[in-house]
């Protein structure tokens, strides 16, 4: 079991400080945020395939790096760094999927959707990352909140009420959104 997430005002105050470059900030962010990163980075991880050459650990790092190089980053809350996070780990994955892709030539990395999302319908359903990617670029080009809707549910994890903080939106939009994007995604990989 996870340990008990920090408070949120903690990881705040330390974004905030982080953005305005503090030293330490980042020092004092890590062992405040590594277990939530690491869970959301074993959750992505458990959808893929067993010989993956990446671990949780090594998904966490390099993300974690991105996310605190960012030059000019707008740290909103703790809601926003864990749906950049959770977009940051998506964009690693999905970048070791197309290099395992061109130096192989063969099938992309398969990765399954979470039931309980409901994307793919009751029963899950393997697909390949690459597909689901291209889907959200695609369904992006036609509403980028919907696609962000999908980046922070099903990649970060977070609830409805989660995503309608780190967007300034309403529950209720979230939901509409979310149900938008599931069928608009499903149609895009039945393609």
């Amino acid at each position: 079991m996870s340990p008990t997430p920090p408070p949120a005002h903690d990881v705040t105050r330390l974004l905030l400080e982080l953005q305005r470059g503090s030293a330490d900030a980042s020092d004092q962010l890590i062992p405040l945020v590594y277990a939530e990163l690491h869970d959301l980075a074993a959750h992505y991880m458990r959808n893929e395939r067993s010989e993956h050459t990446l671990q949780p650990t090594a998904l966490v790092h390099e993300a974690y790096m991105r996310l605190v190089d960012q030059r000019g980053a707008s740290w909103q809350n703790r809601s926003h760094f864990y749906g950049v996070a959770a977009q940051a780990m998506r964009r690693i994955l999905v970048d070791h999927a197309r290099r395992k892709r061109a130096a192989k030539r063969e099938g992309g990395q398969r990765v399954t959707l979470d039931a309980n999302l409901d994307i793919a319908g009751p029963i899950e359903r393997s697909l390949d990352l690459i597909a689901l990617d291209d889907a959200l670029h695609k369904l992006a080009s036609v509403e980028p909140r919907y696609a962000r809707v999908v980046e922070l549910r099903f990649f970060g994890g977070l609830e409805v009420d989660q995503v309608a903080e780190a967007m300034q939106v309403s529950p209720a939009t979230v939901k509409r959104d979310w149900t938008f994007a599931k069928a608009f995604l499903q149609r895009e990989l039945d393609a």
